[in-house]
């Protein structure tokens, strides 16, 4: 019996060792090692206004082997939004899995940052849209590749979509693009976003690709990042916060209104605290389209069609700031598990709702099956421009 309690004790001691195991510490002191900057307040901080900070997911043993989620938020006072880079690695043990995650984001992420920092190979990209015009310069080398043979010769990912790149890229400053392939016997994964939000029709482009691994006895998974600087100063007129702060009491307010007239009032409220027509309609009309695209389940686009007359001009929502801002504060509310009644309120108003209500009338489709190429929007003021 004495035997008995001690090696359980022993694996009581084990187990308690593994959940004390500090990753965040030992990544961010692995990844430091590398960059050279100063630890500080569990982050790291580096020149030009550069913090990097480091959250750990999901984390366990398999055969003996150490596997790690690690989150890395890169922050910046000209980023719009932080750039969040998750990170899955793993070694024989903790330190080497740490090292491991460290290593993939320095070589992914931090390597183009490093590259603008330094206006090193810049590769020029002009973006042109609604008679506005703008000069990227594209930083982009290093791809992180796991499970594939070493006698493959490298893909340059972004050269998939190279034509399509500027049709993301707007007014802000910095842009950055993640690319990630994945693949597992049947099983393959396709995810390119743009400043952290997704664009799903850029995922064809990769098809083909995807297609010709043979993943059949192995895990496969390649990852390249774009980042993105424009030439000229952000010369935006309103802050993140000033939408932000729009949009919030646009939600509470549209759960309140019953009729027309409450409406009108609530939008020339909503002009008092924004400051400026057009942010106030781009809340107005945006918050009930993306609602209804959360809570019902439909597939959309990554286009806005601007009504201007009798035509429609498209871009792509990450060309319009204010968009994704909106949208950050619908999951907020989201996330407050909002009444049923509060949702449906809102969502009335929207226009793809009112189309796929109609659709589900006529012809007995579910919102889930459903494709909506984008959002059409007027904005009624005079020399409207999107930022």
């Amino acid at each position: 019996m004495a035997l008995f309690k001690k090696k359980n004790q022993t694996e009581e001691n084990g187990t308690s060792e593994a959940k004390e195991f500090d990753y965040k510490a030992e990544v961010l002191k692995a990844l430091n090692e590398k960059l050279k900057g100063n630890l500080y307040d569990e982050c790291i901080i580096m020149p030009r206004g550069y913090t990097i900070d480091v959250k750990i997911g999901k984390h366990e043993e398999k055969e003996e082997v150490k596997l790690v989620q690690v989150i890395f938020i890169v922050n910046n006072d000209d980023f719009d939004e932080p750039l969040i880079d998750p990170v899955d690695a793993q070694g024989k043990n903790y330190e080497e899995a740490a090292k491991m995650a460290a290593d993939i984001f320095y070589g992914g992420v931090w390597h183009p940052i490093e590259q603008a920092k330094e206006k090193k190979n810049p590769i020029h990209i002009p973006v042109t849209y609604l008679n506005q015009h703008y000069d990227f310069d594209m930083y982009a080398q290093s791809i992180v590749r796991i499970g594939t043979s070493t006698n493959a010769k490298p893909v340059m990912l972004l050269a998939f979509i190279k034509n399509e790149i500027p049709k993301y890229l707007g007014s802000k400053k910095y842009y950055w693009l993640r690319i990630y392939l994945a693949k597992h016997k049947d099983r393959e994964i396709v995810e390119v976003r743009v400043n952290g939000s997704v664009c799903s029709e850029l995922h064809k482009f990769f098809k083909p690709y995807i297609d010709s691994w043979d993943a059949s006895s192995t895990f496969i998974c390649e990852k390249q990042y774009g980042f993105f600087v424009q030439r000229d100063d952000d010369k935006c007129p309103f802050k993140k916060e000033t939408v932000v702060n729009t949009a919030r009491a646009a939600l509470e307010k549209m759960v309140k209104v019953s009729n027309r007239d409450e409406y009108m009032a609530m939008a020339d409220e909503l002009e008092e605290i924004a400051g400026d027509k057009d942010i106030a309609a781009e809340v107005r009309i945006f918050i009930p389209e993306i609602l209804a695209k959360l809570t019902l389940g439909y597939q959309e686009g990554d286009s806005l069609f601007l009504i201007d007359g009798d035509s429609k001009i498209e871009f792509k929502k990450t060309q319009l700031r204010s968009y994704f801002y909106i949208q950050q504060v619908v999951l907020e509310f989201l996330n407050k598990r909002p009444s049923q009644e509060d949702v449906q309120k809102i969502v009335l108003n929207s226009v793809a709702f009112r189309e796929l209500k109609k659709v589900n009338q006529e012809q007995g489709h579910e919102p889930k099956d459903l494709y909506v190429p984008g959002t059409a929007f007027k904005i009624g003021t005079e020399n409207y421009k999107v930022w």
